[in-house]
């Protein structure tokens, strides 16, 4: 369990890292935030977890999406990005999922 807590962890941080070079600094602190989630052993914070995990995925996908066709546009190399993206959103998924556990949803009663 200390192993998925630490992979969300790692893909919070990553999100977070994201955000600061956007320069949005208050999705940046809610995703620095978000692992504090795991102190409260209810159903309802391991839920709010996992849904950030899941839409911090499909931010990825589209940052991944934009950055291919901008680099597409102006006719440079785009796979490496989107190997590296697309890598990145499955980390992020795959965290999403591994809190889905039946372990995870025994430390966290309803």
């Amino acid at each position: 369990m200390t192993l998925r807590i630490s992979l969300y962890v790692i893909a919070a941080s990553l999100m977070g890292a994201h955000f600061f070079r956007m320069g949005n600094f208050l999705v940046l602190g809610l995703c620095l935030a978000t692992p504090l989630l795991f102190f409260y052993k209810s159903r309802w914070s391991l839920f709010l977890l996992q849904l950030a995990a899941y839409c911090a995925t499909a931010s990825w996908l589209g940052t991944a999406v934009s950055l291919v066709q901008f680099r597409q546009q102006i006719d440079r190399p785009w796979t490496a990005a989107a190997i590296i993206l697309a890598s990145v959103a499955l980390f992020t998924l795959m965290t999403g999922v591994l809190l889905n556990a039946r372990s995870m949803r025994e430390r966290y009663p309803f």
